[in-house]
């Protein structure tokens, strides 16, 4: 059928496909079970790519991957029960990722519910704090409206939705109208708001703005530099969003948060204006790094996001306005511009930001300065930053390593950093990379990955070998658990309980699964073996034996003490302050 033409008699399982053929839906991503398969046996005559993966925690990750380089929501589907119950933990990362996602949950026969039968478990409350919205199918002749709702409502609020349907309303014959769910146009924000933004801008000494993932998802980084220009204000990238702003750009300092820029922070101590541009100024992102406690406490804030859920959730704001970041971005600048008292390009202001930015350069790459061998991990990371394509996306995972690679990761183009946010979970960044390098065939992908990490997601090589997805993983083999040792090395003298690893050689694994495997020792190898496994055209593996003693600052020192203890049987276990 083509969508538009009405109601038309069809079965609920074609009215399902064809709802989801209605939103440019071409591939999906899960398990193959049979509480759906009557939809599944229709995917490859509507044109959809049914992609099978090892794990359905993996499944929303890959689908988490390409809703956020393509921009557009995708759906991910497994078997009722243990199979839904597995999608947990991806689908919270993609709600603090604000990525669009429909969440399809096939559930227990309507006539079963309650009885305990196979497979059977609640499905809506397991997702009710980390989806968007959520619904059950109460009947299958709504089977096309609620899916086409849960398209909607995916791209209006920005993150996974819920959409749970008995596995016996796949069936049933009825009358079905199938048409494209709405796409939401956000406009620029209440032109009084906007007006005393721009107004507290122009009249700023020292503005800064932080361009967050609401620039990324608008593709706003053009006009951010309008304004930024406008303003010679320093565009600082907001916590894991390093490519909402192109790195090359004169005002760009680098990104805030853990393992982030000095430049960006000790400018942004010094602001009296912020303007925190498409983003919800999340805590972890703005906690002091680097011993410096940058946020500005005497600023004015003006946060501009998309959810007005956010605005002043976190600082207090001494504006904030409900918009999409571009749209706002454009008409401050036509504002700012139609100012006569709009400030000319401050050339001080611009030699005192190249100052901090050549400054932190040097002090990055004097940390980066260790050769030898085992190699050292942030020698490692600056000699891949080196040889990366300007088109390319990175991925990453959670841990030490990864977290450092925050300092050394820089992109001239929007939809290129995915990264686990504030969420956090370990086996994020392979999977997601899968995902990525299908919505962008011709872009090449690498998945930055810490050991323990990788046990989590190493089953989907064999996922990518069989379909023939060309994603890189770079995989840190430091034998342990990097960030939570660094905890034990820094709080509880030296006493390893759970973080010492015992790998297997992570690209022989790979090459018994059928990618290619590169195990790299040595520094001079690190380029070649990159640049080899973009180039292969294949899944690679590459695994770097890095220095196990060189780790980061703590990652949540926020949350440890020292600790003391009382009984007598621990009491020698007190750890040095």
């Amino acid at each position: 059928m083509s969508v538009n033409s009405g109601p038309t008699k069809m079965m609920a399982s074609e009215a399902f496909v064809e709802q989801l053929v209605a939103e440019g839906v071409t591939m999906v991503p899960g398990i193959v079970g049979s509480a759906f398969m009557d939809a599944l046996d229709l995917f490859p005559a509507a044109g959809i790519r049914f992609l099978p993966v090892a794990h359905e925690q993996n499944a929303a990750h890959l689908a988490d991957g390409y809703a956020r380089v393509t921009g557009r929501p995708t759906a991910v589907v497994a078997q009722n029960g243990p199979g839904i119950t597995n999608f947990v933990t991806a689908v919270a990362a993609a709600y603090w990722a604000h990525t669009p996602m429909v969440v399809v949950t096939p559930s227990a026969g309507s006539a079963g519910v309650g009885l305990g039968g196979f497979q059977e478990t609640e499905q809506l409350p397991v997702f009710s704090k980390i989806t968007k919205w959520q619904v059950q199918v109460n009947r299958p002749d709504r089977m096309a409206e609620l899916t086409r709702r849960a398209f909607y409502l995916a791209k209006a609020e920005n993150g996974p939705v819920q959409i749970d349907i008995p596995r016996d309303y796949f069936y049933g014959e009825n009358e079905y109208d199938v048409y494209p769910s709405a796409d939401v146009a956000r406009g620029p924000g209440d032109a009084g708001q906007l007006a005393e933004a721009a107004r507290l801008l122009a009249g700023a000494r020292s503005p800064v703005i932080v361009a967050g993932g609401g620039v990324v998802a608008a593709g706003g980084s053009q006009e951010v530099a309008d304004l930024a220009e406008l303003l010679t204000a320093p565009v600082a990238n907001s916590y894991l969003h390093n490519d909402s702003f192109p790195a090359s750009h004169p005002l760009a300092v680098g990104p805030l948060g853990y393992q982030g820029s000095k430049a960006a922070m000790r400018l942004l101590s010094e602001a009296d204006v912020v303007l925190a541009l498409g983003c919800r100024l999340n805590p972890f992102g703005t906690l002091p790094q680097h011993g410096l406690d940058y946020w500005p406490q005497q600023a004015k804030i003006i946060q501009i996001d998309a959810d007005h859920r956010t605005l002043g959730l976190t600082k207090k704001i001494h504006l904030g306005v409900c918009a999409d970041a571009k749209a706002s971005a454009t008409e401050l600048v036509r504002l700012l511009r139609a100012d006569n008292d709009a400030r000319q390009q401050d050339t001080a202001r611009l030699g005192r930001i190249e100052q901090e930015k050549q400054s932190w350069e040097s002090e990055l790459a004097e940390w980066s300065s260790k050769s030898g061998e085992p190699i050292s991990p942030r020698r490692a990371l600056s000699r891949i930053r080196d040889v990366l394509p300007g088109n390319a996306i990175v991925s990453t995972d959670i841990g030490n390593i990864c977290s450092v690679s925050n300092s050394y990761l820089h992109f001239e183009q929007t939809r290129s950093f995915l990264a686990a946010m504030t969420f956090g979970n370990c086996g994020y960044a392979y999977p997601t990379a899968l995902g990525a390098k299908l919505a962008a065939p011709d872009r090449p992908v690498l998945a930055y990955v810490g050991d323990g990490a990788w046990g989590m997601s190493l089953t989907e090589v064999m996922t990518a070998v069989r379909e023939d997805i060309p994603a890189v993983a770079v995989v840190w083999n430091n034998k342990q658990w990097g960030a939570e040792k660094k905890n034990q090395v820094d709080y509880y003298s030296d006493r390893y309980v759970g973080t010492n690893l015992y790998n297997p050689d992570f690209a022989e694994v790979a090459k018994a699964m059928g990618a290619n495997g590169i195990s790299v020792a040595g520094e001079d190898d690190i380029q070649p073996a990159i640049t080899e496994a973009i180039d292969s055209g294949r899944p690679t593996v590459v695994q770097i034996h890095v220095d196990s003693q060189e780790l980061g600052a703590p990652f949540r020192r926020d949350a440890l003490k020292y600790p003391v203890r009382y009984l007598d049987k621990y009491a020698h276990l007190n750890a040095k302050q």
